[in-house]
């Protein structure tokens, strides 16, 4: 049989048949709730480009008033092994940067108490940002160490960095889930808790095809801490887990629970961790050697002031901060490509969870 093929006009009549059908749903804040939403996006904003700007006055104090430079001297006073000298060196230097920053961190903290996001105590707050600065001291450390020893043996160590940090990335996310998040976050099985509720989402796993049996479902006590909800996706692997917080399940009907997880188990299915990971490697290859040239370049011109001096400039202790400062200004600039990416996935993300609970959610 031929198909019939209607006029355009038929169509567009048609459409505009159904459209006017649907009811018109309009929703508003109260002016003042909208007011209040609108001064804690400004207060964002301003937090955003604030800290950026004030982390790259920060090292410019610290390079300009030499005080990365007398922590070098101070290091190579206790020791002449150079590696023994980065131990000595970078947990003071990431200790000075953070106690730095720190104003900054309460400011933001603050206002999240004043607007609501946030229910947590200065206390909890404090202990939390202390343990941060623990994982940031050993980590920093340890890449720290490593940065030097390969400017030292080559001048294409931002090639070799590049190379080293592909398998250490993928290692950040295997381990993730298991050794840093219950740090600061308390996660119990959502069977436990919620076992109507994995059942539903077990309907929906069975039309993703994805493997997160409920043994990877897992539920976070986010309401000791945040107002906000939220759920995710994280590991990679024998770590891949889902992770609702409890303000979600608590707050949310199980339909829209399971177009969430519908939307999240996208990023798998969507294969979109692979993808972000591969996209940092590709461009963490243009970015390391372009902060290499440009930490180069102000290593040349402001050596002397920096005490930077010698053929190699960058191998010594405050090379670091150069390359700090470097390493911020690219990631200003590319944090709009980043956000570009992101909103492209979790505009994908969205649509999938939608297909997913088709035909599982009476209305979707």
């Amino acid at each position: 049989m031929m198909p019939m093929v209607l006029p355009l006009g038929t169509h567009a009549a048609a459409s505009a048949g159904m459209l006017s059908a649907i009811p018109k749903l309009i929703y508003t804040l109260p002016r003042g709730e909208l007011e209040r939403a609108r001064s804690l996006y400004h207060w964002r904003i301003a937090l955003d480009f604030g800290s950026t700007l004030w982390g790259l006055l920060v090292l410019l104090a610290v390079l300009n008033f030499r005080w990365a430079a007398r922590l070098g001297a101070w290091a190579a006073s206790v020791t002449p092994k150079p590696w023994l000298q980065g131990l000595c060196f970078a947990p003071l230097l990431l200790l000075l940067l953070s106690l730095l920053h720190l104003p900054l961190a309460v400011l933001g903290h603050h206002i999240s108490l004043s607007y609501g996001q946030s229910i947590q105590g200065w206390a909890s707050w404090f202990l939390d940002w202390s343990k941060a600065l623990m994982l940031d001291l050993v980590s920093g450390t340890l890449v720290l160490s490593l940065l030097f020893a390969l400017i030292r043996s080559s001048r294409r160590w931002w090639l070799w960095l590049w190379v080293v940090s592909l398998p250490m990335q993928v290692f950040v996310i295997f381990v993730l889930p298991l050794a840093v998040d219950p740090i600061f976050n308390h996660f119990e099985p959502l069977a436990q808790t919620q076992p109507a509720l994995v059942q539903q989402l077990e309907r929906v796993v069975e039309r993703t095809g994805i493997s997160i049996p409920p043994s990877r479902m897992f539920l976070m006590k986010a309401s000791e801490k945040y107002n906000g909800i939220n759920a995710y996706v994280t590991g990679v692997g024998a770590t891949k887990r889902y992770v609702m917080w409890d303000t979600a399940t608590d707050r949310l009907p199980d339909d829209e629970v399971m177009f969430v997880f519908g939307h999240e188990s996208g990023h798998y299915v969507l294969k979109h961790i692979p993808k972000l990971i591969a996209g940092m490697c590709a461009g963490l290859f243009f970015i390391y050697w372009a902060c290499a040239a440009f930490a180069a370049g102000l290593a040349k011109r402001y050596g002397t002031r920096w005490r930077l001096e010698g053929d190699n400039p960058l191998a010594r202790r405050t090379g670091f901060v150069v390359l700090l400062f470097a390493v911020s200004v690219a990631g200003f600039f590319m944090e709009p490509v980043s956000n570009t990416f992101s909103r492209h996935f979790e505009h994908q993300a969205d649509v999938y969870g939608q297909e997913a609970i088709h035909g599982v959610v009476a209305d979707p």
